[in-house]
């Protein structure tokens, strides 16, 4: 086997350990459900700012951190993009832990197409006119779910939205992903001090009076943060964008299968058909990027035998 070989293997092993452990997420936030969405959010800034400040130090970034401290603007850049990371994180709990995982599911469906028109807007990107119908799709479900119901997906499209800046944002920032997080994180941790001293009042705000266990699992928020962007970033590093693309789906479909079999929430019929839209959408936008990558392929190939 190849060096290229073992690279792949372990960029598709990585890409698959990433989505599913954003995708079994919710499992551990069920586990907590009892306690609040906003106490269970101070826990996971926390426990996730000590975790990823010990990553950046033992895989030697401190340099790096230190450097970024250095840019003002840079680090204005990051304080706009923590803002849309801890509503994203926040409202990812809340659906969760009040019964909205299907909504968090299609949150995380849209969010690739969303991606797709803020690069449209702000990026300047063109589409491709398979790529234009899988939007048009996407958008279809949405408005089929307004028309039946008489409302929004709002959750879904805060998630979606609130993911799709963030990643925009940081597109355009070239940053370490652990130093950006960390430094993200950071600028989060003296509000959840703040709010967990004064506004935190629950019979396990204290967790000196709380068990072991209890402790461990609200600890452990570090963890289900971090984790999975460890898996990400060791599979970004050895495989392209287009073929990491093709595994973001697993996550909202594993969470689809929780809620919808395991959590038994209600798939009304009307939400049933926005799924089936956006899965079209998805198929479609994901069959045309194949396509585009192999002529790209093609052509390159052509040129070298050509030259």
């Amino acid at each position: 086997m190849t060096v290229t070989d073992n690279k792949d293997r372990n960029g598709v092993i990585n890409a698959i350990s990433a989505y599913l452990l954003w995708g079994l997420a919710p499992i551990y936030f069920k586990l907590i459900s009892s306690i609040s969405s906003d106490e269970i959010m101070v826990h996971r800034i926390i426990w996730s700012s000590l975790l990823l400040f010990l990553i950046v130090i033992i895989s030697k970034r401190s340099r790096v951190l230190l450097d970024t401290l250095k840019q003002p603007k840079l680090l204005a850049k990051l304080a706009l993009s923590a803002t849309f990371l801890l509503v994203n994180w926040f409202l990812f709990i809340w659906a969760i832990n009040n019964d909205h995982l299907l909504d968090a599911s299609l949150g995380y469906f849209i969010n690739p197409l969303f991606s797709v028109a803020l690069g449209v807007i702000f990026l300047g990107e063109r589409l491709r006119t398979m790529q234009k119908f899988a939007v048009a799709l996407a958008l279809c479900g949405v408005l089929i779910q307004l028309v039946a119901l008489g409302s929004l997906p709002v959750i879904s499209l805060a998630l979606a939205g609130t993911f799709g800046i963030y990643g925009l944002l940081r597109k355009k920032m070239h940053l370490d992903s652990f130093v950006g997080l960390l430094i993200e994180s950071s600028m989060m941790l003296p509000l959840a001090i703040v709010y967990w001293l004064l506004f935190v009042n629950s019979n396990t705000a204290n967790m000196f009076e709380n068990s072991s266990n209890l402790n461990l699992l609200l600890i452990a928020a570090g963890v289900v943060t971090t984790a999975p962007l460890l898996c990400f970033t060791a599979a970004a590093k050895r495989l392209t964008l287009s073929t990491l693309g093709f595994f973001q789906y697993i996550g909202p479909s594993i969470m689809f299968f929780l809620a919808t079999f395991y959590y038994q929430e209600a798939l009304q019929p009307a939400k049933l058909v926005t799924f089936a839209a956006i899965w079209l959408a998805l198929v479609v936008y994901s069959l045309d990027s194949l396509k585009a990558r192999n002529e790209k392929r093609k052509l390159a190939l052509d040129k070298r035998l050509n030259s």
